[in-house]
């Protein structure tokens, strides 16, 4: 496996073309040896544009995952199956068939060595709709990681939109949070990983300017609404912890 000194993780676009590209102009996104998309990218108010700049800007730099609203969009697309979001069931009709057989080809995890092996994911290894949150207690912590190699030193994960580092038996775990659709604190969330440990970074932009882009350019009846939600205003931390901490299997 080969060894890399600089890896930046982007996860949970969610079709938020302006927040994308805030990140992508980053020096240090930019002077990365690869970047790594940990699923949620396209599911969101401009799908075909977001994916298009993700090929576009990174070639063959980017390492692809697959995430639940990636599935999702797929399903919705091929078998008629709903997401349950309105703004999903749009994204999937808007996507060109070989986005659609992209998104279908994303395997669920990948391995690299940046200083020890670090694991890929979307929600956990196991599953690409788990809920492990910063607060999860130990015992949730080793159920999920039950089935990764001990040898792992590091796992990387994404799904709920709020970044975080912990250790969890011995084990660094980290959310670099959602680039298109963060929940805790406005702006566009990522990390950056080395050799010494992780780099949890936020990178701000214009959220009037953004809003006002995306209500303009998409066609999905609700783009104002979708960006007063997601990029205008923003969901607490709190809220989030309280509203998911029972699929975390607490009281």
């Amino acid at each position: 496996m080969q060894p890399y000194e600089v890896v930046a993780v982007l996860s949970d676009i969610h079709g938020n073309l302006p927040a994308l590209e805030a990140v992508l102009a980053e020096p240090d996104l930019r002077a990365a040896d690869r970047v790594v998309l940990t699923g949620d990218h396209a599911a969101g108010p401009l799908p075909v544009e977001t994916l298009d700049r993700l090929h576009a800007a990174l070639g063959d730099r980017a390492v692809w995952i697959s995430g639940n609203a990636d599935r999702e969009l797929v399903q919705a697309r091929r078998d008629g199956k709903p997401t349950g979001y309105p703004v999903d069931d749009w994204a999937a009709a808007q996507l060109r068939d070989d986005q659609v057989a992209f998104l279908a080809a994303l395997p669920p995890t990948v391995e690299l060595d940046i200083g020890g092996r670090t694991l890929f994911c979307h929600a956990t290894p196991r599953d690409d709709e788990e809920i492990v949150l910063v607060d999860s207690r130990a015992a949730r912590w080793a159920e999920v990681m039950s089935g990764v190699d001990p040898a792992v030193a590091t796992v990387i994960c994404g799904h709920t939109h709020m970044p975080y580092a912990r250790i969890a038996h011995g084990r660094l775990i980290v959310n670099p949070g959602s680039v298109g659709m963060p929940y805790g604190r406005p702006g566009a969330h990522w990390a950056l990983l080395t050799p010494d440990g992780a780099q949890l970074r936020r990178t701000v932009y214009d959220y009037e300017a953004a809003a006002t882009r995306i209500a303009a350019e998409s066609g999905f009846a609700g783009a104002a609404e979708w960006a007063q939600e997601y990029v205008r205003d923003t969901y607490t931390a709190e809220a989030v912890l309280t509203a998911w901490g029972a699929r975390d299997g607490r009281p």
